[in-house]
């Protein structure tokens, strides 16, 4: 019975958005073809213009750039983020001196900062990284520190009352303890990260999928390139979600969560 359920409940799950994104096809198809425009494209036509990049595998490509750029700042901000937050967390005077500051700059759009990024680095893969890297930092700071904040001081004071090293304090209690909350940062600015690289490529590069969007609106106004790409882009975000959320399920990070 509680097999049966389980699968009723995967089902449901599937055909609901299922049926939702077919009525949204037929809803698009009907009324471009009723409009007849003579610009926007149908689904139809989004498939071919998507199956030639294919073909000629530049959709590989410009995936391919997006995905790297996205990549290298993303890991690049975990690297710096991680450490000094948990850095942060733990001393009280480096929370109270440093805080405010990233509180300050963590509201500032990452787009904002684009003309700084083409002075700074150039037009070329290091400016839309630097972006990705801005975008994703100090949010994660600013979780990882409030993260070390939640544990219940009791805890570190047993710990330091046995005489448990810093390090050891960090490896086995701290960072477990913070671990969910990481993760609920990661996953935040992966997506903010996804949404920047794209913007930063309609400016500053000739690759990825931000460029192709562009290009394709200026080469011809190929729309039904400029859809497919957009479909790409949702897509992609959906699958780095779901990438993030699968480390919700560690048994380290389970404990957390109510479901």
């Amino acid at each position: 019975m509680k097999k049966k359920s389980f699968f009723a409940q995967k089902r449901a799950r599937i055909i609901a958005p299922a049926v939702v994104l077919a009525l949204l096809i037929a809803v698009w198809w009907i009324v471009v073809v009723q409009t007849r425009s003579a610009i926007f494209p149908t689904p139809g036509q989004v498939v071919k213009g998507t199956w030639e990049l294919v073909q000629d595998g530049t959709l590989w490509e410009h995936i391919g750039s997006s995905l790297m750029r996205v990549g290298t700042g993303f890991l690049l901000a975990i690297a710096v983020a991680i450490p000094l937050g948990l850095w942060i967390g733990r001393m009280e005077g480096a929370w109270v001196t440093l805080n405010p500051l990233f509180q300050l700059l963590r509201p500032i759009s990452p787009i904002a900062w684009i003309p700084l990024a083409i002075l700074w680095f150039g037009v070329g893969n290091a400016s839309p990284i630097f972006l990705i890297f801005i975008a994703s930092v100090f949010p994660m700071i600013v979780q990882t520190a409030a993260g070390v904040h939640t544990i219940e001081r009791r805890y570190l004071r047993a710990a330091e009352n046995f005489g448990v090293s810093r390090a050891k304090l960090y490896r086995q209690v701290i960072i477990p303890a913070v671990l969910p909350e990481i993760i609920v940062g990661m996953r935040i600015t992966l997506g903010v990260a996804w949404l920047v690289v794209v913007a930063a490529e309609m400016i500053a590069l000739r690759s990825g999928l931000g460029y192709l969007i562009m290009d394709s609106r200026n080469a011809g106004n190929r729309y039904d390139l400029v859809i497919a790409a957009m479909i790409i882009i949702g897509i992609i975000g959906l699958m780095l979600d779901g990438i993030t959320r699968l480390l919700e399920r560690l048994k380290s990070v389970r404990w957390r969560y109510g479901r």
